[in-house]
């Protein structure tokens, strides 16, 4: 269990610099997540195959990991699109709501019955998304659009957590980058008629940012998301990464001085957040320790 924690948290900040590097990549989000996925892609491709662990799978097995990559796609596409929208700050902060609509989405998916620790964590969260939606219309606009980033990565993580008793966290993380890439691949010509761009070439600059994007903060960060999810729960991982935000906001002050465009609303909606992780992490530690001790008796 620790070095399931210990992965889990490792992966929470590298996700911490996914906001920073979409904020320096120039390419409109459809574009910025496309590329991103077909090289993350290709360099797991390469690490699997130059190490003997690419593992080929039926069309079935495909179908199922790549459906979940479809949704990582998206949730990408919403999520920068509400960085560029807003603020980094802001956009991370909203992913937070993904705890909330796990605890309500896993158990009418799993056919479980509801946690009520679980829906009162989240709701610490839901305020804290509440407050922070309030603090300043102007990004309305970028709020909404992490708040479907968040919807979607709910549906993924749910479809992840299967997954992973099912197969190696590599063979899962490929798929879902060739996967999500195709499906991109397939909605791109529509989201370029309604989002035009003037060039769809990433600049010298984008492409460096892409390359190290795409291999720390999504190929070592998926495998090790995907290895904390055969000992830790979906909703856990959720609520967990709800530190994302801490890690990313602290960046942003210190590259882009952001806190200069946040007031008391936002960050008292940031410690609720904090709070319900911190509340999350001690009730998992404390079930964890209670069910050692019934199994050595």
């Amino acid at each position: 269990m620790r070095k399931a924690f210990l992965q889990l948290h490792c992966a929470i900040l590298l996700a911490g610099f996914t906001g920073v590097f979409g904020k320096l990549i120039t390419l409109n989000e459809g574009l910025l997540v496309w590329y991103r996925m077909i090289i993350s892609g290709i360099l797991l491709l390469l690490i699997l195959a130059f190490s003997g662990k690419f593992k080929t799978i039926s069309a079935k097995d495909f179908g199922r990991i790549a459906f979940a990559g479809c949704l990582l796609g998206l949730h990408w596409i919403f999520f920068y699109g509400s960085i560029k929208y807003s603020n980094i700050s802001v956009g991370v902060v909203c992913f937070s709501l993904t705890g909330f609509l796990t605890a309500v989405l896993a158990p009418l998916i799993n056919k479980k019955k509801f946690a009520v620790s679980e829906l009162f964590l989240s709701s610490l969260t839901l305020l804290g998304i509440a407050l922070i939606f309030s603090f300043d219309s102007k990004y309305r606009l970028g709020i909404g659009l992490g708040v479907v980033s968040s919807l979607l990565v709910a549906f993924f993580t749910i479809a992840n957590e299967r997954l992973a008793h099912v197969y190696k966290s590599e063979t899962i993380t490929v798929y879902q980058m060739i996967g999500g890439s195709l499906c991109l691949a397939v909605i791109m010509p529509l989201y370029l008629h309604f989002f035009p761009v003037a060039t769809m070439l990433p600049s010298r600059s984008d492409i460096g940012y892409l390359i190290l994007l795409s291999l720390f903060c999504t190929v070592l960060l998926y495998m090790l998301l995907t290895e904390a999810l055969h000992k830790i729960p979906a909703f856990t991982v959720n609520l967990s990464f709800n530190l994302e935000p801490v890690y990313t906001i602290i960046l942003a002050i210190f590259i882009y001085r952001e806190n200069r465009e946040l007031n008391w609303a936002f960050y008292a909606g940031l410690g609720l957040i904090i709070l319900s992780v911190a509340l999350q992490m001690v009730k998992v530690i404390s079930d964890n320790q209670k069910s050692q001790a019934v199994s050595l008796s």
